[in-house]
C-alpha cells in the first residue's frame, strides 16, 4: 500500500438501497481478501448525508458514532433523494469534498455518466449482472483505492 492510498483505519461509506447489491458487495470485499476496513451501509441517500454531516441518528446526541469515510461507494439510482444529489451535496462541501466517491450503478447512460463526473465523482462503475462479473470489479476498485492511488495528504491524515 502506498503511503497515501485509503487508510486502513478509515470505513468504506456503502450507500445502496438494495439488500442484495448490498450483499454482493460485502461478499466481493471479503473474497478479493484482507479489507481491514469497516463497510458501513447507508440505505437511503438522506441516511448517508445525516451520516457525513453527523446528524439525525448520527448526530451527537446519539449512539451512533460517524467517523469519517476514507472512500464512498454510491449508488446512483435510489428513492428519495438519489445518488446524483447526494454526490453534489458531498462535492460541493469543502470537508467532504476530497473524499473519492465512486458511482457504482446499472446505467451505463452516456448521459448518466457524463452528469456524474461534471459532479465531482472520482469514478463511474458499471455494475456488472453475473456474480463474477461483480466479484472482479470490486476486486479491482480495491486493488485501486486500497493499493495503487496516491490521495492528498491532508485525507489520509485527518483518516
Amino acid at each position: 500500500m502506498t503511503e497515501f492510498a485509503v487508510s486502513k483505519r478509515a470505513p468504506i461509506l456503502l450507500v445502496e438501497d438494495s439488500d442484495d447489491d448490498f450483499e454482493a458487495t460485502i461478499r466481493a470485499f471479503r473474497k478479493s481478501g484482507n479489507l481491514h476496513n469497516e463497510v458501513v451501509r447507508c440505505s437511503s441517500g438522506a441516511e448517508a448525508l445525516d451520516y457525513l454531516f453527523q446528524r439525525g441518528d448520527y448526530g451527537p446526541s446519539s449512539d451512533t458514532y460517524a467517523p469519517r469515510p476514507g472512500l464512498i461507494l454510491l449508488d446512483l439510482n435510489m428513492p428519495g433523494i438519489d445518488g446524483r444529489a447526494v454526490l453534489k451535496i458531498i462535492k460541493g462541501d469543502r470537508r467532504l469534498s476530497e473524499i473519492p466517491v465512486i458511482v457504482m450503478t446499472t446505467s451505463d447512460d452516456e448521459r448518466d455518466v457524463s452528469e456524474c463526473y461534471s459532479y465531482g465523482a472520482n469514478s463511474y462503475v458499471k455494475k456488472p449482472v453475473d456474480l463474477d462479473g461483480f466479484f472482479e470489479a470490486i476486486k479491482r476498485l480495491k486493488e485501486f483505492w486500497f493499493e495503487i492511488a496516491v490521495l492528498p495528504k491532508d485525507i489520509s491524515d485527518s483518516l
